[in-house]
């Protein structure tokens, strides 16, 4: 082989990392992005310290009921005369846990089935799965407003009932990563090295299949929030006077012609939130595709 193409074939590698480092920078860096992460931040900080952010006190009265937006009340005032805009600062946490909550629920034991599934065949695998063909049978609202009749009301019973509706999708996914993982290579070699069964899963398997799992965590955090708002519009979820995104939303619909801000103000937040987690685990999905 002569010097040239010997040059040549040792810079081709690095020209074929360099478009892809360059897609990467500009996938994080796009608009849309910068955007998503700023909502999200912003809404984390008012879960976190939303007392930095609320002007007024969420629980007590403050000024005229049925405001509109003003200077000194942005988001206007609601029917008992409470800030709005403080309790959308403060609805974040109960909204925001509440999700975080549903998706720890569905992930840690969708992602359990699904790895139970994935290595153990035969009629084990078979009692899991159509077990999660039953419960992907159940419409999501469904399943958890049967869950929350049985297990009582409140922010805890809804977000473990809405957890609970995406165990089945979580352990699918799980199921199917792990199927592939486990036929690969690289696994076959670490058996072959003298690795145990367990020790193959934890440190090959496992998290080789975590990186569509997380992407689907991203989706179902919005999803989440979405469930929990509907819960919470319908009565199920927080208890009033707790603020809540749905729960505002409830409250404000019986005022939908004279006040439109109770309901259009709360549903920007869970929109802007929503489309920003989507985005964002678009965003993990294509990571993990291009790896």
């Amino acid at each position: 082989m002569s010097t040239t193409n010997l040059v040549h074939n040792q810079r081709a590698p690095q020209k074929h990392h360099r478009p892809c480092k360059a897609r990467k920078h500009r996938r994080w860096s796009s608009p849309a992005t910068i955007l998503s992460l700023i909502v999200l931040a912003i809404a984390a900080l008012w879960a976190i310290v939303p007392g930095i952010f609320a002007p007024h006190d969420p629980y007590n009265d403050v000024d005229v009921a049925l405001l509109a937006p003003n200077g000194e009340y942005i988001f206007g005032t609601d029917a008992v005369g409470r800030d709005l805009f403080s309790r959308v600062v403060y609805g974040a946490r109960q909204s925001l846990l509440g999700a975080l909550i549903a998706v720890a629920v569905g992930l840690v034991l969708g992602t359990l089935i699904g790895l139970i599934a994935g290595t153990r065949r035969g009629w084990v695998e078979t009692v899991l799965m159509r077990l999660v063909d039953v419960l992907l049978a159940i419409p999501g609202i469904l399943l958890s407003l049967s869950i929350i009749i049985v297990t009582g009301f409140g922010s805890l019973q809804a977000a473990f009932a809405v957890g609970m509706t995406s165990v089945a999708t979580f352990a699918r996914l799980a199921r199917s990563q792990v199927i592939q993982i486990a036929n690969a290579d690289f696994v076959e070699a670490a058996y072959g090295s003298g690795a145990t069964q367990a020790q193959v899963l934890f440190r090959h398997v496992l998290p080789n299949s975590l990186t569509p799992v997380l992407a689907l965590a991203a989706l179902q955090f919005g999803t989440a929030i979405l469930q929990l708002s509907i819960l919470g519009f319908l009565g199920y979820g927080a208890p009033p006077p707790t603020p809540e995104w749905g729960l505002l939303i409830g409250e404000g619909r019986d005022f939908m012609a004279t006040a439109w801000w109770l309901i259009l103000l709360p549903g920007l937040a869970i929109v802007a939130t929503v489309m920003s987690t989507n985005h964002l685990s678009q965003m993990i999905q294509q990571e993990g595709d291009a790896k």
